[in-house]
């Protein structure tokens, strides 16, 4: 299965050196050698993948097809190598050839093509995809720019540019031959032919849809799947006559605009023009996906007419919603069935994944919008919702059913409900999560097609977030399970429960903590300069900074814990480091004050003698899946503290949990599921539950109530208004909690009644560490037990109970 020797990989390197960059190894650059090591990782993966799409064809398997605005792949080099089984050899041939193996892997930029859980689960899925055998596409955009890189300038967030391709390009295999056409705008002409109404899309923009694509290998297997990023360029060729007249600009006009599509992640879309691009966006992958698809397929079987028995489309949140009316216009237009063939077609191969109960996310497009931006695909729209809110009255009767399950209403598209209708499944992606879509979010449609719902708890790939960046604990795991087996059975990990009481391999595993610990340390300090005490708890929250993942009680409570070193400098024993990474969308004005608030506390801490060695806030700049890598195996406390009943599932939390670190967390999302198997002795949960947060929703929740009987939160809340060394006041804060803003009503998140409750949770944790064997063991518990979490387990579900493919 190892396609190299060290030797033969060193050989490989020079002639790839050679070959592409004119240089000897004495001669090349890192940049260059980085790049070398992935063309011929690159290259073994090409030809494996040529056989894998070979047997497909022979075969005629069924194909599934997963689209994603994002793909957050992370680092490939480290990856690839270690799922071919080349890891070790990469590394020895590289130090052979004059190279620092860790220098090379560290110098290779993230694959900008995401925003945080969605796209990181998304690369999950395509490795396990891979790893069993599954025949698979990832479907994205090849953004120049993907998610912006976060700096950090006086304390505030502000937006780079992150220019991954440079190094990253390396991956891409651009297939310019299997290029797409895309049509934006134009007018319709209807005329009737063969005793069929046909519709042709007149004067309308063309762009041009060009693959590059990324070859995925799976771990121990020769079959090999590909992610097919689209790349947007003009149809046209600049215009040489204005050219000549000096008109640059006016020249390249088209060229420029096909390129804005494919030119960043989620252009902000609070103005017209940002509307406008991110519907351009996701009509653009969606078209030229489906596209790829049907060709591929007609070339297999000449016909469209089994297009559902080979292939099954899984659309990962809305994003790709415009699939279903796409599928329709190309069986109708293109095809020329009739809307029930065509229909009955597409509703048995598509397949809808929701990952979030908020507003915000289920998406809405303006009517007006739609119909010139794809004028074909809003008539196609208007059929689909017709029938459909026909159906629905049929069925229940009821006005205020039909409002709610509407596709268009009130001048507005709404992408959840179209793929409730034009799917064959649903599913949420833990189990708190899928009920509260059957049962609230989505109960009407539940109601009328029960059959349609699923649940499939989201899972993360083990191999690379246990094995690959925990080589410590992956050798202790090896050691006590007897082998290598849990890398392609990781129930297998439960044997770990079998040493809660062996001091020996307690011991062993709070030395590989404390090594992690110290390896992070180092990182920091080299990295962005920060000085980190190793002996202190690793207190960590990383994710996307949103109001609802509370981030800001997170911080209430560390004001708290300063508070209380004012008032007695001996309140803390225990060194205490708070590790915060996350990136706030750009428009999202509190979000970013947040995080400015976070490094204002920093900054007070970090000057007051008092927490010299007792108390720190870190937060971490930038932070990306290669800076996860780095961070997971050395975390001790997972802060996964949502509002209950708004985070689907959480990915965060199950790295952090098979890398030993202990959850404080609410009993949201999948956390309900690590609590099913932990108990309440292994985690330390607080706070309000789902059905208790709508409860005193209802009942009319004020939180000044809280303020004014509480001394320490009115303490804690009276320091906002204050502000810190740095000058600047959290006035804006104290309101939005207290009094609400700018529509919010106040403390929508309900932090303050989870306040004395979460003070109270990291006052036990704090209490547990003291005890560092009870502590190891619930550490090697949460290891045991967090097999179920893997990416291949939601995988084999998905292809055993919605996409229906055999699997490894």
């Amino acid at each position: 299965m190892t396609p190299f020797t060290t030797k033969t990989l060193e050989e490989a390197l020079t002639a790839k050196l050679m070959l592409n960059f004119g240089k000897t190894p004495e001669e090349a650059t890192d940049q260059e050698m980085m790049k070398a090591s992935a063309l011929v990782l690159r290259d073994v993966m090409a030809i494996r993948g040529v056989e894998t799409n070979k047997q497909t064809r022979r075969e005629q398997k069924k194909q599934v097809h997963y689209l994603s605005l994002e793909f957050l792949m992370g680092r490939s080099l480290m990856k690839n190598a270690y799922n071919l089984n080349v890891l070790p050899q990469l590394r020895e041939a590289l130090d052979h050839l004059g190279f620092k193996a860790a220098d090379i892997f560290e110098l290779e930029p993230d694959a900008g093509l995401g925003n945080g859980g969605l796209g990181r689960l998304a690369a999950c899925y395509l490795d396990s995809m891979t790893t069993l055998e599954i025949p698979a596409t990832g479907y994205s955009i090849c953004y120049e720019l993907g998610i912006f890189k976060q700096k950090i300038v006086e304390g505030q967030q502000v937006e780079l540019p992150d220019n991954w391709k440079d190094l990253g390009a390396a991956w891409l295999l651009p297939k310019p031959e299997e290029a797409q056409t895309v049509h934006f705008g134009g007018t319709l002409r209807e005329f009737w032919a063969d005793g069929h109404l046909h519709t042709v899309n007149e004067n309308a923009t063309a762009v041009l849809a060009v693959p590059c694509d990324m070859v995925v290998a799976g771990y121990d297997t020769n079959h090999v799947n590909t992610l097919r990023l689209w790349d947007a360029r003009a149809t046209k060729p600049v215009d040489m006559s204005l050219f000549s007249r000096g008109e640059y600009l006016k020249a390249a006009e088209e060229e420029a605009m096909a390129e804005t599509i494919a030119k960043v992640l989620y252009p902000e879309d609070n103005h017209y023009e940002g509307k406008s691009l991110r519907l351009k966006q996701q009509y653009f992958f969606v078209s030229a996906t489906v596209q790829s698809i049907a060709t591929k397929h007609l070339d297999t079987y000449g016909t469209l007419k089994n297009f559902h028995e080979k292939n099954v489309i899984q659309i990962n949140d809305t994003h790709p919603a415009l699939v279903v009316p796409e599928l329709m216009r190309i069986f109708i237009d293109e095809a020329g069935m009739n809307w029930d063939e065509a229909w009955d077609i597409t509703t048995k191969s598509v397949a809808y994944t929701n990952h979030t109960v908020l507003a915000e996310a289920l998406e809405r497009w303006p009517q007006s919008l739609m119909e010139t931006l794809l004028p074909r695909i809003w008539q196609i729209i208007q059929e689909i919702s017709a029938r459909w809110q026909a159906k629905v009255e049929n069925f229940y009767h009821d006005p205020a059913k039909t409002q709610r399950m509407a596709i268009i209403w009130g001048g507005e598209v709404r992408m959840a409900n179209l793929c409730i209708a034009g799917g064959m499944a649903v599913n949420g992606v833990s189990g708190l999560h899928s009920e509260i879509l059957k049962k609230d979010v989505f109960k009407d449609a539940c109601g009328m097609e029960p059959q349609k719902f699923q649940n499939v708890t989201n899972g993360i790939d083990h191999r690379r977030w246990l094995s690959e960046i925990n080589p410590g604990l992956d050798s202790l795991i090896r050691d006590l399970t007897g082998g290598d087996d849990y890398l392609m059975h990781p129930l297998a990990l439960r044997k770990l429960d079998d040493y809660a009481d062996d001091k020996a391999v307690l011991e062993r595993l709070a030395e590989i903590k404390h090594q992690n610990k110290v390896a992070f340390a180092n990182h920091a300090k080299r990295s962005r300069g920060v000085i980190l005490n190793p002996d202190a708890i690793f207190d960590v929250q990383v994710k996307r900074l949103h109001e609802y993942k509370r981030q800001l009680l997170n911080v209430l409570h560390i004001i708290t814990l300063y508070q209380k070193l004012q008032d007695n400098p001996n309140a803390i024993t225990q060194p205490h480091t708070f590790l915060f990474g996350a990136k706030a969308a750009p428009g999202y004005a509190v979000a970013k004050r947040i995080i400015q608030l976070i490094n204002s506390l920093a900054d007070q801490i970090d000057h007051d003698p008092i927490c010299k060695d007792k108390l720190q806030v870190v937060f971490l700049e930038n932070y990306r899946v290669s800076l996860a890598e780095h961070l997971m195996p050395a975390s001790e406390v997972s802060q996964q503290i949502s509002t209950a009943g708004k985070e689907a599932s959480g990915t965060g939390n199950m790295k952090f949990m098979m890398n030993g670190a202990l959850t404080i967390g609410t009993l949201d999302g999948a956390n309900v599921e690590m609590h099913d198997v932990l108990g309440d002795e292994n985690m330390f949960l607080f706070g309000l539950h789902a059905d208790e947060v709508e409860h005193l929703k209802r009942e009319g929740y004020v939180p000044q109530r809280l303020y004014n009987r509480d001394e320490t939160l009115r303490r804690c809340l009276d320091a906002l208004r204050n502000g810190f060394r740095d000058g600047v006041r959290y006035e804006d804060l104290y309101q939005r909690l207290l009094f609400g803003a700018g529509g919010s009503p106040a403390d929508e998140y309900l932090l303050l009644a989870d306040y004395q409750a979460y003070c109270q949770a990291e006052k036990r944790m704090a209490e547990t560490y003291a005890d560092q064997e009870k502590w190891n063991r619930m550490s090697l518990h949460n290891i045991a037990r967090s097999g179920i979490f893997a990416a291949d387990r939601a995988v084999a579900e998905y292809a055993d109970h919605i996409w229906h493919v055999p699997h490894k």
